[in-house]
């Protein structure tokens, strides 16, 4: 691996979570991608080819100079631009918590792709917790916003996650939850800071 995906993989652990599940050359779309890490990374260590889905300005030019394929639209007004089974893999890393219509972006990811992986912060962390009980909302290197500027509309837990994939009759095939990089197994809706599924329709 490159010095530039060793320093991504310590920034974003998350990604070598990901890249384990990707088969070699699978083909990857990544909704709201940023500038364009993840695909940058998978592209690295899986030969994985992509495209992004991107609003923000400034994320699509830093997609551009990173030599990623971007589509400039709002995912959250549908992924009707791609037909069904586009993608082996789509991808929704820590943008969870960021998208208004939940459930639709799930349905979609899974009309899309063979498979999803979602990653996000685990609002149940007992930091996050003890935060809540002492009267604040929580700020962790996970959740590193303040109230006032943060860009998260629905935090969640490992637990409501779950919840919300049996009711959508999604199958989740595979779990990581992590915090500072390390697998978390016990009580990982307490101790883990970072969940990481595979999910497929049932």
């Amino acid at each position: 691996m490159t010095p530039s995906g060793q320093a991504l993989l310590v920034a974003r652990p998350d990604f070598a979570a990901i890249a384990q599940w990707l088969e070699r050359g699978a083909r990857v779309l990544d909704l709201g991608c940023g500038d364009g890490a993840l695909l940058r990374y998978l592209w690295q260590a899986r030969a994985a080819p992509g495209y992004g889905v991107e609003i923000d300005d400034d994320s699509v030019i830093a997609c551009v100079s990173n030599d990623v394929n971007v589509l400039q639209v709002d995912l959250e007004s549908g992924l009707s631009l791609f037909a069904d089974a586009s993608f082996e893999y789509v991808i929704l890393s820590q943008t969870l918590q960021a998208v208004h219509h939940t459930e639709a972006i799930l349905r979609e990811m899974l009309r899309v792709g063979r498979e999803a992986i979602v990653s996000f912060p685990n609002f149940g962390h007992w930091s996050a917790r003890l935060q809540v009980a002492l009267g604040r909302m929580p700020v962790s290197k996970s959740l590193p916003y303040e109230w006032y500027e943060t860009p998260n509309v629905h935090h969640c837990t490992v637990t409501d996650f779950e919840d919300l994939c049996r009711r959508l009759a999604i199958r989740i095939r595979e779990r990581l939850v992590l915090h500072e990089g390390r697998p978390v197994t016990v009580m990982p809706n307490l101790l883990g800071s970072i969940a990481v599924y595979r999910c497929t329709a049932k």
